[in-house]
């Protein structure tokens, strides 16, 4: 082997010799470290409703379609002129689900087309004074409402409630860390990482009822709670 090539092959070995090294250091340095801890914490707010979300229409059947449908828009007019009397603000409301369809429920055994129509309709509205929820509703039956799908209580500030649970759910998560690392004989360090977890979509209704207005339909209003997740990674020193 010439001189030339040993020279060559001296030289790619010395500048290849400090490479393995400096990557693995860099290798090391990006990824977290050995001595940590995860915790998860939540937080959970309730408080009482602030207003309320309702579903509620008409359903006419007639021989004809055009029967039907004239039949519900007469009835859903007059719904809607009791929740304007009522104190429902026209931007609180709005028609959400339309519907005209033949009225299978009529069909006996043996009968291959059922007779007459079906026209039916949902407006969903909110109720911003919620002492009121019970006269609305019984005002809306009253002139023919007569479909119903459910009612949701909310927070007026969603937000605030939200990010109240979130400093909850921090707090929770480092109580949980100091305990861990108590127990095990460690220092807890600096927060390494903060993510948020979502365990509720929106304020859910609770058991500790109370009730509405005497007056009008019963409702329960409960209380809502709203809760945030989070966790935390701390290092151990």
């Amino acid at each position: 082997m010439t001189f030339a090539r040993l020279a060559a092959l001296a030289l790619v070995a010395g500048l290849a010799a400090p490479v393995a090294p400096a990557m693995a250091q860099t290798a090391q340095s990006t990824l977290a470290p050995a001595r940590s801890i995860t915790v998860a914490g939540e937080g959970h707010v309730r408080a009482a409703p602030e207003m309320a979300r309702i579903r509620l229409g008409v359903s006419e059947t007639a021989p004809t379609a055009r029967a039907a449908l004239d039949a519900m828009n007469a009835a859903m007019a007059r719904v809607l002129d009791q929740l304007s009397e009522a104190g429902i603000a026209p931007e609180d409301v709005q028609t959400g689900q339309l519907n005209l369809d033949r009225d299978y429920a009529r069909a006996r055994d043996g009968q291959s087309e059922p007779e007459g129509f079906v026209a039916s309709t949902l407006v969903e509205l909110r109720v911003q004074d919620i002492d009121s929820l019970g006269q609305v509703l019984d005002a809306a039956v009253g002139e023919g409402a007569n479909r119903l799908q459910g009612i949701e209580f909310m927070l007026t500030d969603q937000a605030a409630a939200r990010n109240e649970a979130r400093r909850a759910a921090v707090a929770d998560a480092q109580a949980r860390a100091a305990l861990y690392a108590e127990s095990a004989g460690v220092t807890l360090g600096e927060v390494l990482s903060i993510s948020e977890n979502n365990i509720s979509s929106g304020p859910r209704p609770m058991m500790d009822m109370r009730m509405a207005a005497a007056e009008g339909v019963p409702i329960a209003q409960g209380e809502v709670e709203v809760s945030a997740g989070v966790t935390l990674v701390f290092a151990i020193d």
